[in-house]
């Protein structure tokens, strides 16, 4: 019998409805019941309280027992994508840890609430607009190709009997190509031409100069002609970047080697799903400003060491800051438009 998303009249019906839910976890939990566990977490704060304690005494008996500890199910993703063209309906839960002075030493989930930020430390609408209004975004085109679209990018695709076309009107967007060798698959960022069969590949455009990263497979490059200068070809393979820049036309593409590390760095903004079990927030912090335009701040030592255990997409600094103010006693104040510092609420 599935436990009812509603709020429990008494404690003893919080606590074997929070035992149910540890039990469920632990076999692996639905999407369906990941959203009437979010529900159900978000009616009463009694009810996280509840459940941190039912899965502490849960991973208690897996240790003493010589198992090893169950982490439980990893929240429904959707449940923290940002929408771009709505709002979606969120559904938050997340597990903060905080280790205890004592010799054993041990640790408690706890979940904290507090008010929402005020208005005075919302952001101004233009930082809204560039900054977190404008997620990146994923589109499945009809051969089966996916576009991860950068923040504010946007592309134009034409496609024919003999040819899939895409152009990049704006910004930076990353292409996974479905393999057609009869048919192929062209990216246009002003006037450069990326050509592939089946590979995958970034393509950012600049007001200057246009950028190729390849992550696998090859693509051809081929610059537009400028006067009487044929259309020149240049083999990308992987781990290969090139920049073409536009109007100049004694200069051919820079093609550099990027080594591992500098391949995942120039590629870090596509959005992938981070996973933190009892991490501090200093780390989190990291790996979110890592990721995006925005760059978060702690203020104090004490905060940044709070550990937190939870999922969420990489791109959505917006509902990580919406949750930190709503569960964890934090206050976000914006610094300017791409920096936010989270506060403890004193």
């Amino acid at each position: 019998m599935n436990p009812e998303p509603t709020k429990p009249r008494s404690r003893e019906e919080i606590e074997r409805t929070a035992a149910q839910w540890v039990l469920r976890r632990d076999r692996g939990l639905t999407a369906t019941e990941q959203d009437e566990l979010s529900q159900w977490l978000a009616a009463d704060l009694r009810h996280g309280e509840a459940l941190a304690l039912q899965r502490w005494g849960w991973d208690e008996l897996d240790r003493l027992a010589g198992l090893q500890t169950s982490l439980g199910a990893v929240p429904n993703p959707d449940l923290f994508a940002p929408r771009a063209k709505a709002r979606a309906r969120r559904g938050w839960w997340l597990a903060a840890t905080s280790s205890l002075a004592a010799a054993a030493a041990v640790v408690l989930l706890i979940t904290l609430r507090s008010p929402p930020a005020t208005s005075e430390n919302a952001p101004p609408p233009a930082a809204v607009s560039t900054a977190l209004a404008a997620p990146c975004e994923r589109l499945t085109l009809e051969d089966g190709s996916v576009v991860e679209l950068n923040r504010g990018a946007s592309v134009e695709v034409v496609y024919s009997a003999t040819e899939r076309r895409v152009r990049l009107v704006r910004g930076e967007a990353n292409f996974t190509v479905a393999k057609n060798p009869e048919r192929p698959f062209v990216v246009n960022a002003g006037g450069v031409d990326v050509r592939a069969v089946g590979t995958v590949f970034n393509v950012r455009l600049a007001r200057e100069a246009v950028e190729v990263v390849v992550s696998e497979g090859r693509v051809k490059l081929e610059r537009p002609p400028v006067d009487t200068v044929a259309r020149e070809a240049t083999v990308l393979s992987v781990g290969e970047s090139a920049v073409v820049l536009l109007g100049a036309s004694a200069l051919g593409p820079q093609v550099t080697a990027l080594a591992v590390p500098e391949l995942a760095a120039r590629l870090a903004w596509q959005p992938r799903l981070l996973d933190f079990t009892g991490a501090p927030l200093t780390d989190i912090v990291a790996e979110f400003n890592r990721r995006n335009p925005v760059q978060l701040a702690v203020d104090d030592a004490t905060l940044g060491a709070l550990r937190l255990s939870a999922a969420f997409r990489s791109d959505n600094v917006e509902g990580f800051v919406r949750l930190m103010e709503s569960d964890f006693g934090m206050r976000a104040e914006w610094r300017s438009e791409r920096e936010i510092v989270l506060r403890r609420v004193r």
